[in-house]
């Protein structure tokens, strides 16, 4: 997958495109390759990278959700577990089983809890990733090591599901490219072109490293930009009413001392109405996440310091030894956008929304990564229609993500790459040099950003150390110091001077600040 490639595509491209897509997260590039796989001719343009924003966020789980049981939305349960079902079976290297125990401190809470545990496991079916049960609290604690012990009484076990996001994301990039999709990243879409009777027949677009603009015909527009939803509707009508609302998430990362397994910690009801988790990921401990309402959507999204105290505060309820600022080793944030409606944003269905606007306009919101696929579905059904393409089936509930291989954890380190490890391990066989950490604290090693850079598209060293590897989200201080190595391997392979990478050190460095609890 080579950016080069792409432009000439787009550049060199006479006849319309079925289906033009606003948006490289986890929705539009769902859209991309469901459309791709069905044989249309889809191009996808990003502004920033692929993954910059909500999709390199999330929580990492694959859930059916199980506080919208509380809020009697069993459809959307039942929905969300066929696809974390599906999921699993597409790209085994990387979904995963996660046990979750929720501890027992009050006598009513086992018998509340495991109740609609079973519920959940019910709704799962035939998609179920193992049933739930009641623990003795010696049985609780021997699974979580690290729960405070005093006044325990047990705890519930249920099963869900773990993923990394953004390498989901790059490689269902590379999946919809090996459909014929063309995918442009630091590609913002600079406005939407009409026909005669006023409806979009395509959009134009610039590319940010060269200034060429370019003109792109489509049968059909589609709007899949999250939480920059509206903006992208406004450029069809400028007097669209508001149809997204944002809510911010923030997590912690910490290292495993704190939670000592490989098993989550889930906290059903915390003081705002949400579950908080803390979970294992890539060697480290994630503990999150918050709703805080946000005025206006940004780009780089800061945690409020009553976000990082109430998740320090709820964790050190529940944890023996309750973690402080200092032990935080990176903190991330993600905004959510959430269908407008009246309440809290907690609230709030995580239903997804087609919208069709008067100029034909094809926006899709909402939803969540667990849901990615079928949103994707529903999207190119309405594409299909609105655009007067010919009818296609839908083909990705048995198509196999980028990447796929059975016993993928036989790999260590390089299990998130899936079938492309093999090739990582070769461009060390080559280099034995890029074989070596770029940091001690974390297994990035030099020949992954190589591989980033050749052929991932990464196009710049936070690319490559916040989302193609996941350096900047387990440890800003260590990706700090790995930027200047990083840097210097990106610049060979794209053919730029030091001050290129000079300059990308700097810019790196300066984000990584917002990465720090202070």
């Amino acid at each position: 997958m080579k950016r080069e490639n792409m432009v000439r595509n787009l550049r060199e491209r006479t006849q319309p495109w079925d289906i033009a897509v606003i948006g490289g997260g986890a929705t539009g590039m769902g859209v991309a390759v469901d459309a791709a796989a069905r044989g249309f001719d889809v191009v996808l343009v990003e502004a920033h990278d692929f993954g910059k924003g909500t999709s390199s966020r999330s929580t990492k789980l694959v859930h059916g959700g199980v506080r919208y049981l509380e809020q009697g939305n069993v459809s959307l349960v039942m929905s969300a577990l066929k696809e974390r079902g599906l999921l699993r079976q597409n790209a085994p290297h990387l979904v995963h089983d996660l046990a979750f125990v929720v501890p027992n401190y009050s006598w009513w809470e086992a018998p509340f809890y495991g109740i609609g545990l079973k519920l959940y496991d019910l709704l799962a079916g035939k998609y179920g990733f193992g049933a739930s049960r009641l623990l003795s609290k010696e049985e609780t604690l021997e699974r979580l090591p690290s729960l405070e012990p005093e006044e325990l009484r047990g705890g519930v076990v249920y099963y869900d599901g773990q993923f990394d996001d953004a390498r989901l994301l790059i490689h269902l990039a590379m999946t919809a490219a090996e459909h014929g999709a063309t995918l442009i990243n630091y590609c913002p879409a600079t406005g939407l072109m009409r026909d005669a009777d006023g409806y979009v027949n395509g959009l134009t677009a610039r590319d940010e490293e060269t200034g060429e603009e370019f003109t792109v015909n489509a049968r059909i527009v589609v709007n899949a930009t999250g939480v920059f939803t509206d903006s992208v509707r406004r450029m069809a009508d400028p007097e669209a009413e508001q149809l997204v609302v944002t809510s911010q998430g923030i997590h912690l990362v910490f290292d495993p001392s704190f939670l000592r397994s490989q098993t989550a910690l889930m906290v059903p009801k915390t003081s705002d109405g949400r579950v908080l988790f803390v979970i294992p990921w890539h060697g480290h401990a994630v503990a999150g996440t918050t709703d805080t309402p946000v005025d206006a959507p940004s780009l780089e999204p800061r945690a409020l310091d009553e976000e990082i105290d109430f998740i320090l505060e709820t964790a050190g309820r529940y944890l023996s030894r309750p973690p402080t600022r200092a032990d935080v080793l990176s903190v991330y944030v993600g905004l959510r956008p959430l269908v407008k409606g009246d309440g809290k944003t907690s609230a709030l269905s995580r239903d997804h929304v087609i919208d069709v606007d008067r100029s034909g306009l094809l926006t899709i919101t909402g939803g969540k990564w667990t849901t990615y696929r079928h949103m994707a579905e529903d999207c190119v059904d309405h594409a299909i229609t609105l655009g007067k393409l010919r009818d296609e089936p839908c083909t990705t509930k048995n198509l196999r993500i980028h990447g796929y291989i059975e016993n993928s954890g036989e790999l260590g380190d390089l299990e998130v790459y899936g079938a492309d490890a093999r090739e990582i391990i070769s461009l060390v066989a080559a280099d034995p040099a890029l074989g070596e950490r770029l940091h001690p604290a974390l297994p990035v090693i030099g020949a992954e950003i190589v591989w980033a850079t050749r052929e991932e598209m990464a196009r710049t060293v936070e690319d490559a150390l916040a989302r193609r590897t996941r350096a900047l989200f387990l440890n800003a201080s260590a990706a700090t110091a790995m930027a200047e190595a990083a840097a210097n391997l990106m610049a060979r392979e794209l053919n730029r001077n030091q001050d290129w990478a000079i300059s990308q050190i700097s810019a790196f460095r300066q984000l990584a600040q917002q990465y720090w609890v202070k």
